[in-house]
């Protein structure tokens, strides 16, 4: 049987989203159990140069409900507009994209497949075919942002497995 274009995007973005959900909720009861200031979260980063745990966040809902989003309108472009948020804002947008991306049929994705989307930025342009994006774009950035997440908890001292990140796995028996 092959892979549809659904199974390759809403599928696996289901199963990275709740996995970086399972990590959220973690850290969240690590710090109230700690005493901690779960805010003091948000602006984690591994090393100077790189983004904080806002922005990873941030990341994994642009890699997934907005990839949809570019596999329906032909066009992605970097995160731009997001709310700078506390910790609960971040876990509420990610739950939210979450939330729409279980409500996506397999057939309103399915139809999107063989298109086309660009991604855009600056002058710059990448075309793609819907399923290349997914594969060679979407999936290494949302893989990338989502561990970093996981990371930057982890270097914080909460207790978290690979099992946490990797979410509902789909094992197709059912």
């Amino acid at each position: 049987m092959a892979t549809s274009l659904y199974d390759m995007s809403v599928a696996s973005y289901l199963q990275i989203t709740g996995g970086a959900l399972n990590v959220m909720d973690k850290g969240a009861a690590h710090c109230e159990a700690s005493g901690k200031d779960v805010n003091d979260l948000v602006s984690l980063r591994l090393c100077d140069d790189m983004l904080p745990f806002h922005f990873q966040i941030v990341s994994v809902v642009h890699h997934s409900l907005g990839a949809v989003k570019g596999l329906h309108s032909g066009e992605f472009r970097p995160p731009s507009g997001y709310p700078d948020t506390d910790y609960a804002g971040l876990r509420e947008m990610l739950q939210s994209a979450h939330d729409e991306l279980a409500a996506m049929s397999a057939e309103q994705i399915n139809d999107l497949s063989g298109g086309e989307v660009v991604f855009r930025f600056g002058e710059h342009a990448v075309p793609y075919t819907t399923e290349s994006f997914v594969l060679s774009f979407s999936h290494p950035n949302l893989y990338f942002h989502a561990t970093t997440a996981y990371d930057l908890l982890r270097q914080a001292g909460i207790a978290l497995g690979k099992r946490d990140y990797l979410g509902r796995v789909r094992t197709g028996t059912g």
